[in-house]
């Protein structure tokens, strides 16, 4: 049930309930006033008739001695009192006052019709009035609460948006000091906020990674002329590592911003499949990475960025999970699975964060520059623990697909990563 329904609802129900409760009130308070005026003037006839029968003139409409009269009249005459009684039991309701003069009972009644009648008109008018009153809460419950859901629902959205990655979404004021309005001011300031952070991380991130290119380049280079040996070795191996991270580092700097575009062309997914397991596997070490093409299939996308994907896919498996590493292409859809332990839960609640790399999966710059790459591409990128055990990443071209003829299906093996 939503906001709007759940504001709405609330509002008819107390509009109802005050109904109800108001009716009840005005048709205790009528009903009572009328007896009390009815009981007046019936006792008054009842004096009247009493005085007459003294006199020996009774009149016609007075009743001496009667032999049926309400049961809880008679005790109250018997016991020497003046009393009234409505009698609602006959087929017409039954106003009665008696009381006693010496051995004799006096007793006058009178129709309660009238009142009785004019006691329904009254309940069908607060009926009607009720049913009105509440009708039009209703309908003004449900018109503010529309007015207050319209302008919650374009915070939520503008801030999944934020939550996306676009950072330019804002909400436009629209002015007022309701709660609504600071809300609005509120995700306007952190959109604010939250983007100048970002932007200073940005551009702190790429400024250190541009800085240490030179001394990085000047590292390779003099490790170049070093003797020959195994320390010459460790310092080439190191400063190759540094250089890459570097290079990554750099390409996480241009996937947060704007500027990124596709660059796509035709191409076969399982040839760029194979092409992405070759260059994880280039050294030539390890297990072998196999691929599988259950339904090969033509896409139109950047295949640079789809290769990049899926080689920082299949090395992570291999890093971080286990042998063996599958990559199968059905269709436009592209799976790598371990036999590892699995994605950590952090990963698959959250997403890939960039130097997380304390989990068992050692989450580092790879699958952030994967998941990046897939925005580009407007690729879907997912990531889970299937039954049985490993991890299972899959890389949804599905709508980059295009006609043409597809490729036999097949399995292959390429060198495993390092």
């Amino acid at each position: 049930m939503g906001l709007r329904t759940k504001i709405g609802v609330a509002i008819t129900a107390t509009a109802a309930l005050v109904a109800v409760i108001m009716g009840l009130v005005v048709h205790h308070r009528t009903a009572t006033s009328q007896l009390e005026t009815a009981r007046e003037s019936l006792e008054g006839r009842l004096a009247a008739a009493v005085e007459d029968h003294a006199a020996g003139a009774d009149r016609p409409h007075t009743l001496i001695n009667p032999e049926r009269i309400p049961g809880p009249l008679r005790k109250a005459v018997d016991a020497g009192k003046r009393a009234t009684y409505l009698d609602r039991s006959g087929p017409v309701p039954m106003l009665w006052a008696g009381t006693r003069l010496g051995r004799d009972t006096i007793v006058v009644r009178h129709p309660y019709t009238r009142q009785t009648d004019n006691l329904r008109k009254l309940d069908e008018a607060l009926w009607w009035a009720g049913g009105l009153g509440t009708a039009f809460a209703g309908v003004v419950g449900v018109g503010l609460a529309t007015v207050a859901g319209r302008r919650l629902n374009a915070s939520a959205r503008t801030a999944e948006r934020i939550a996306d990655g676009d950072l330019s979404a804002r909400l436009k004021p629209r002015g007022g000091q309701d709660e609504i309005a600071r809300l609005i001011v509120a995700v306007n300031t952190m959109a604010d906020a939250l983007a100048a952070r970002l932007q200073a991380e940005r551009e702190v991130t790429s400024n250190i990674a541009h800085e240490l290119r030179t001394p990085v380049a000047g590292l390779i280079a003099a490790a170049e002329v070093l003797p020959p040996g195994r320390p010459a070795e460790l310092v080439r191996e190191r400063a190759e590592r540094l250089r890459a991270l570097m290079e990554d580092v750099l390409e996480v700097a241009r996937l947060d911003g704007t500027a990124e575009q596709a660059d796509t062309e035709l191409r076969m997914l399982g040839e760029l499949a194979r092409r992405a397991v070759r260059v994880a596997g280039m050294d030539g070490k390890g297990p072998a990475a196999e691929v599988r093409v259950v339904r090969d299939c033509l896409v139109e996308t950047d295949g640079r960025r789809v290769e990049r994907i899926l080689a920082n896919l299949v090395t992570n498996a291999f890093r971080h999970g286990g042998a063996p590493v599958a990559v199968e292409v059905d269709g436009g859809t592209v799976r790598v699975r371990d036999g590892g332990p699995g994605f950590p839960p952090e990963l698959l609640t959250r997403g890939p964060q960039r130097f997380r790399t304390g989990s068992r999966s050692g989450l580092g710059l790879g699958l952030t520059i994967a998941a990046g790459q897939a925005r580009v591409l407007g690729a879907g990128l997912s990531f889970a623990n299937p039954e049985g055990g490993g991890a299972l990443a899959t890389l949804d071209l599905t709508a980059s697909v295009r006609d043409g003829e597809g490729g036999e299906g097949g399995a292959d093996t390429a060198g495993g990563a390092a």
